[in-house]
C-alpha cells in the first residue's frame, strides 16, 4: 500500500498548498522509480544474456568433450579397421597363395585322373573282349555238343531205329542249347521239340506189351505139346506107308549118341520157334516192322506145323501171334531239319564279327 493511500484521508483535511507540494515531490519520485526499473530489467536481461551466452559456452565445451571422445572412439575404430583390413589382406594373400597351390594339385590331380579314366577304359575293353571271347568260346561248345546229339539222334534212327535212343539225344540236345546265352538261337528248340514229338509218336503204343508177350511165348515153347510122330497124314495112306513099315522091321535109324529121333525133333522144333520169336523181338526193338512180321510168320508156321493145334496151349498161342500181326506199323520220321537250321544259323553267326570288323569303324564306336 502506497504513502499516498496512507495520507489520503489527512489531506481531504489539509490546504491547497499542501496539496500541490506534495504533488511535485510524488512527480519526481515516480521518475526515480521507472529508471530503477528499467535499470533493473537491462541488469537482468544482462545478467540473463550472460547466463545464456555461459549456458552455451559451457553446452559448447561439453559437445567439444563429447566430440573429442566421439572423435577418439572414432580415431580408435578406425585404428581397428585399419589393423582388421591389413590382417585380412595378409590373410587374403595367404589364401591367394594357398588357392593358386590348390589350383596346381587340382590340376595334377585332373591330369591323373584322366590318365586313370584312360586306363579304367582300356581295362575295361580289355575285359570285355574277354568275356566275349570266353562266353564264345562257351556258346561255341554247347552248340558243338548240340549238333552232336542231333547227328548222333539222326543216325541212331536211320541205322537202328531206335526211337527211344533218338528222343534221348533230342533232350540232352534241348538243354544244351538252352544254356546258349545268344538269343538267335532259341527259335531252334522250337524245331527240335517238334521232332522229338515226333519220334514220341512213332513208337507203338504195345512195344512193352509185344515184348512181354513174345517173351511169355518164348518160355512156354518148353510145354508147348508136340504133334504125335506116328499119326498117319489125312490123304498119305498108301503103299508107300506100308513099304515104309515094312523097312522099319529090318532098317532103323538112330542118332549115334543113343537119343530117340523122336526127343531131337521135339528139341529141334522148339528150339527154332523160340528162335523166330527171339528174332521178332529184335526186329521189334529195332523197328523193323518187315523183318517183325516175317519172323513172327515163321513162328506162327512153325507151331502150326510141329506142335499140337487141338491143344488150348497151342491155340492161345497162335491167338496171339495173330494178335501181334495184326498190329499196325509205325509210321516213320523224317529228321535232320533241326540239324540243317542249327548248322546254317551257326553259319550266318560266324560271319557277324567278320561283317564287324570290315566295316569303317566299327570295331569301336
Amino acid at each position: 500500500m502506497s504513502q499516498e493511500d496512507s495520507t489520503a484521508p489527512v489531506g481531504a483535511t489539509a490546504s491547497p498548498r499542501a496539496e500541490s507540494s506534495s504533488s511535485r515531490t510524488a512527480a519526481p519520485a515516480r521518475r526515480g522509480s521507472g529508471t530503477l526499473a528499467v535499470a533493473l530489467l537491462l541488469s537482468l536481461v544482462a545478467v540473463g544474456g550472460a547466463g545464456y551466452v555461459g549456458w552455451r559456452q559451457w553446452q559448447q565445451q561439453q559437445g567439444d568433450v563429447a566430440s573429442d571422445a566421439v572423435l577418439n572412439g572414432l580415431k580408435q575404430r578406425v585404428d581397428t579397421l585399419e589393423s582388421a583390413l591389413s590382417t585380412n589382406a595378409s590373410d587374403r594373400n595367404l589364401l591367394r597363395q594357398r588357392l593358386a597351390d590348390a589350383d596346381q594339385v587340382n590340376r595334377s590331380l585332373r591330369e591323373e585322373l584322366l590318365g586313370q579314366s584312360e586306363r579304367t577304359r582300356n581295362l575295361e575293353d580289355a575285359v570285355a573282349k574277354l568275356s566275349e571271347k570266353t562266353l564264345s568260346a562257351h556258346d561255341a561248345m554247347l552248340l558243338d555238343e548240340t549238333e552232336s546229339l542231333l547227328r548222333m539222334a539222326k543216325e541212331r534212327y536211320e541205322l537202328f531205329h531206335d526211337a527211344q535212343g533218338a528222343v534221348t539225344a533230342y533232350t540232352l540236345a534241348d538243354q544244351s542249347l538252352a544254356a546258349v546265352d545268344d538269343g538267335a538261337f532259341s527259335g531252334l528248340r522250337q524245331s527240335i521239340g517238334a521232332e522229338r514229338d515226333a519220334l514220341a509218336k512213332s513208337q507203338p503204343a504195345g512195344l512193352p506189351a509185344a515184348l512181354g508177350v513174345l517173351s511169355n511165348l518164348r518160355a512156354a515153347m518148353a510145354q508147348l505139346p508136340l504133334k504125335a510122330l506116328d499119326a498117319p497124314a489125312a490123304g498119305t495112306a498108301s503103299g508107300w506107308s506100308r513099304i515104309t513099315s515094312a523097312l522099319d522091321s529090318v532098317v532103323k535109324v538112330q542118332r549115334t549118341n543113343g537119343a530117340p529121333l523122336s526127343v531131337a525133333d521135339a528139341r529141334f522144333a522148339r528150339e527154332l520157334t523160340a528162335i523166330d520169336l527171339a528174332q521178332a523181338q529184335a526186329a521189334l526193338l529195332a523197328a523193323d516192322h518187315d523183318g517183325y512180321v516175317a519172323a513172327l510168320k515163321r513162328a506162327d508156321d512153325g507151331i502150326a506145323a510141329q506142335f499140337d493145334a487141338k491143344a488150348p496151349a497151342v491155340q492161345q498161342a497162335r491167338t496171339q501171334l495173330a494178335a501181334l500181326l495184326a498190329q499196325q506199323a509205325p509210321g516213320s520220321v523224317q529228321l535232320g531239319a533241326a540239324l540243317n537250321e542249327l548248322r546254317n544259323l551257326r553259319a550266318v553267326h560266324a560271319l557277324k564279327p567278320t561283317a564287324s570288323v570290315g566295316t569303317p569303324g566299327g570295331a569301336k564306336s
